[in-house]
């Protein structure tokens, strides 16, 4: 389940909130901007104490997605799906076709104002059923003629950002020996644990699920307890998991240099950004390190580039992160303002930021 946290201000153009008609599930789409273009975000299923969960969930990753695609430099605006789960609920295959059926009727309704993808507990399969009810989805399967799973350009996007990040606080972007921690071994968190890995890297990992410690003894990495993870030591901290992780505890506590990964909001209050920076670690926003996955998808829906152009383009990430580090270090702010006032400044005028 996720961290139950405030809702958070409401700066939205349209949130839709129903019960599926033939899931009966609690369903949220959150649009909010498209002043860039029609929003691009995930659908996330997910389970939740209770459906304000969910909700607040869709308003804060739907605020971050707008982040995402002005600093990426997409002509896209921000929005997030968000189907919930009652704790302990499993859904057989019958009922979760259904809840992605309701899905596309609700990003229908929007008239075309929000394209969804999958996310966090969604697939390209489950788009596929989505896309039985709106043309409003990108990132079907690859055997469709669709753009596939969007990790692997995440993930490339996270590994060109550690190295950003280790070359500001090391002094050398190599992984080589460096001691980096990894919250989270799903999809990207596991992609980037087997390539830095294959690198030198010095990993320990941890997972709410046991069974993801079998991809730790594959890797020779150290395996320790969720929930104890931040106080090992580390060049790098990498929450790969569900948001909210750095909260004040946390931080307090956590043994890196820097913070830099995939997870979307892994903040649990936005002041957190200057508590880090009090304590000298180093802090990636999050919606610049994980915009891999979104870049490829808007580019390949809208045929922007061949593949091997667009994955160029994903691994310009780590230099967009270098430019916001430099901006945070002359302005004398944390690389979060940094990073948001480069956002705010593609809002007001729809320039790119990207090369």
């Amino acid at each position: 389940m996720t961290h139950t946290l405030p809702l958070p201000e409401f700066t939205h153009e349209r949130v839709e909130v129903i019960t599926g008609s033939r899931s009966g599930l609690f369903l949220t789409v959150a649009l909010h901007s498209s002043v860039l273009g029609p929003a691009l975000g995930g659908a996330r299923l997910w389970t939740y104490a209770h459906w304000s969960d969910a909700l607040g969930d869709a308003l804060r990753l739907s605020a971050a997605m707008t982040l995402k695609n002005a600093t990426a430099g997409l002509d896209a605006g921000g929005g997030k799906a968000v189907i919930r789960l009652a704790p302990d609920t499993v859904l057989d295959a019958e009922w979760r076709r259904a809840a992605f059926l309701d899905l596309g009727d609700a990003v229908e309704s929007l008239g075309g104002l929000y394209r969804t993808a999958e996310d966090v507990g969604s697939t390209t399969e489950d788009m596929l059923v989505v896309s039985e009810r709106t043309a409003h989805v990108v990132g079907l399967p690859d055997a469709v003629g669709g753009s596939g799973e969007p990790a692997g350009p995440t993930s490339l996007g996270v590994y060109e950002s550690l190295r950003a990040t280790l070359e500001r606080v090391t002094g050398s972007p190599d992984v080589a020996g460096r001691r980096i921690t990894i919250s989270g071994m799903g999809q990207v968190g596991s992609r980037l644990a087997v390539r830095l890995a294959a690198e030198g890297a010095v990993l320990t990992v941890t997972d709410v699920n046991p069974a993801k410690r079998d991809v730790a003894v594959q890797l020779e990495a150290s395996w320790v307890d969720p929930g104890t993870e931040h106080l090992v030591e580390a060049d790098v901290f990498v929450p790969a998991g569900i948001g909210g992780i750095l909260d004040d505890e946390v931080i307090a506590a956590l043994d890196a240099k820097a913070v830099c990964g995939p997870a979307n909001n892994p903040l649990a209050e936005r002041a957190g950004a200057e508590r880090l920076a009090e304590r000298g670690i180093l802090y990636a926003p999050d919606f610049v390190v994980n915009a891999g996955g979104v870049i490829y998808l808007d580019l390949e829906a809208k045929r922007i580039g061949t593949r091997a152009e667009i994955m160029d383009r994903v691994a310009h990430i780590g230099d967009t992160l270098r430019r916001i580090y430099d901006e945070a270090e002359r302005r004398s702010v944390t690389p979060l303002e940094a990073a948001e006032s480069l956002a705010a400044e593609r809002l007001r005028s729809g320039s790119g930021i990207l090369a």
